[in-house]
């Protein structure tokens, strides 16, 4: 206590601030989703794209108040684009988290107005909205675990950067990525799609190249991570990669 005013109140007001801006930013981004599944379908009753779109927005929501309430001093650096972020992931960050999806659901949306694909069966679609969940929880789950959750790649060698060996990263080591691909190879099925698998090809192409450089990355510049390969060898699939 300094002056007589509790530090405590200063950080719940604090964590309030950010989840509230963090909330702000997901409805927008959501809305904007809704939009571009709905006008592309020409369905406002699409039903499963108010139920994706809802499911995505209670996710995102619920990994960033993970984060405010663990590592708010996180939130500031996934806001900003260092410096010494690697040119590669300036790159592929939007691409990965923006455009590529952006794709899936013009794709799916253009799919479900013409009617390009079998029919799913609802029964699917909501087993892979499932699945779905669990693929982002298990990325919530890593992002609760490491303190280093950057959106653009870098070495964070000012906030002490080390090897994160806890929680998910004890079995694989790029859960966050598992998680994603997941929720990406999910969507079409749940959206309804068969052609949407072709931009999620895509979408899968560019997480594994993400993991790939990453990971090369992390072994050069990362002290104690080469040693960390050998205790835990798989990247996002135990048994094959």
């Amino acid at each position: 206590m300094r002056g007589g005013i509790s530090a405590e109140p200063a950080n719940r007001n604090q964590a309030s601030r950010l989840i509230l801006g963090s909330g702000l930013r997901i409805s927008s981004f959501a809305v904007i989703m809704l939009a571009i599944l709905l006008i592309s379908s020409g369905r406002p009753d699409w039903v499963m794209a108010w139920v994706y779109v809802g499911v995505f927005a209670a996710l995102s929501a619920t990994g960033s108040t993970v984060l405010v309430l663990t590592h708010p001093e996180l939130m500031a650096e996934r806001t900003q684009i260092k410096e010494d972020a690697k040119d590669w992931d300036k790159v592929l960050a939007p691409l990965v988290t923006v455009y590529i999806p952006v794709g899936v659901w013009i794709v799916a949306g253009l799919d479900t107005r013409g009617g390009w694909s079998a029919r799913v069966p609802p029964e699917l679609q909501w087993a892979t909205l499932g699945v779905a969940v669990a693929g982002s929880l298990f990325a919530i789950w890593a992002m609760r675990s490491n303190k280093f959750f950057s959106l653009i790649f870098r070495i964070q060698r000012e906030r002490g950067h080390s090897v994160v060996t806890s929680g998910p990263y004890h079995y694989v080591r790029h859960p966050a990525y598992a998680g994603g691909i997941v929720f990406n190879l999910a969507t079409p099925l749940i959206l309804g799609s068969l052609w949407a698998f072709i931009p999620a090809a895509v979408h899968l192409s560019l997480f594994v190249l993400r993991t790939a450089l990453e990971d090369r990355t992390l072994q050069r510049e990362l002290e104690g991570y080469p040693d960390y390969t050998q205790r835990v060898r798989y990247r996002v699939l135990p048994g094959i990669w």
